[in-house]
């Protein structure tokens, strides 16, 4: 007969069974997706705006392969315009869940994509570019976009990185130059860490945009409420990082950083805990 475990052991095998099967617990809570709304007030949208913005997909799908769960809440939220922010899919591995979403919610609703830091390390860069522009505009620098809900005037743009090299610095300066009082200015700028320079610091402008939208944190991955609600980690802010979810208000412009839709699958070694996959939908009204 084998050896009997001495009471001081059993009691550590116990410890270790529950220590398991919270972290099996808070794993699956980390695939459940959650709507997160926002309200942001502006004089320049007197009839109102409301966008579905969908963050670090990371070619993840949700419900079925036709991304159903997804489609759902979208149609749920019935919104004027659909913006994709980045990190769509992943620096490796296929594209086919990506594609089926914007190729979706293209059918039924405007929809606008600015890529993410993973989009450009793929090989397959340019192929992909190809495929996405079929659902809608790419916005990078110059490439922005005009659009009218409502009697309304909307202008879209998007910038990959404004400090990782001279290209995307000169990327933001081109979105910078094309800011039109005129119309209701978006910013879709992926990585939140460099919100200052989203701002206009360091570059050659007097003009502001009224909403900048991020992702690329995932939320802080490990979230502690009411303790570490940033997270304990985010890429290029490290440890304890200051941007990983919410909203902020710089004066008349408004910064909404989404906690993005990469599932625990696709990060198996440091999956999310407190810190739910976000769909964001985003209210804008007088």
């Amino acid at each position: 007969m084998g050896k009997k475990l001495s009471p001081k052991a059993k009691k550590r095998l116990k410890i270790m069974l529950i220590l398991l099967v919270i972290l099996i617990i808070l794993s699956a809570w980390g695939f459940m997706m959650q709507t997160v709304k926002y309200k942001v007030k502006s004089d320049k949208l007197d009839k109102g705006l409301r966008i579905v913005f969908i963050s670090d997909l990371h070619n993840c799908f949700y419900g079925d392969k036709n991304q159903s769960r997804i489609m759902d809440a979208v149609h749920k939220a019935d919104p004027d315009i659909v913006i994709f922010g980045g990190d769509i899919v992943d620096m490796w591995g296929g594209t086919e869940n990506a594609l089926t979403l914007m190729k979706a919610l293209y059918i039924e609703y405007p929809c606008f994509y600015s890529p993410g830091n993973h989009e450009e390390m793929r090989s397959d860069i340019d192929e992909f570019y190809e495929k996405a522009k079929a659902f809608g505009p790419i916005l990078i620098g110059e490439d922005y976009a005009d659009y009218t809900v409502n009697g309304q005037n909307i202008r879209l743009f998007g910038a990959e990185n404004a400090e990782a090299c001279h290209k995307y610095s000169t990327q933001l300066q081109e979105c910078f130059d094309n800011l039109d009082d005129d119309h209701y200015n978006i910013l879709v700028a992926h990585q939140p860490e460099d919100i200052d320079s989203y701002l206009g610091k360091g570059f050659n402008t007097d003009k502001s945009f009224d909403l900048i939208l991020s992702g690329h944190a995932h939320g802080g991955q490990w979230r502690i409420p009411k303790i570490l609600d940033q997270g304990l980690y985010a890429p290029q802010q490290g440890l304890f990082p200051k941007y990983t979810t919410g909203m902020y208000e710089y004066g008349d412009t408004v910064h909404i950083i989404s906690r993005g839709l990469a599932r625990p699958l696709r990060m198996i070694f440091i999956p999310r805990i407190f810190n739910r996959p976000e769909l964001s939908i985003i209210d804008i009204n007088r």
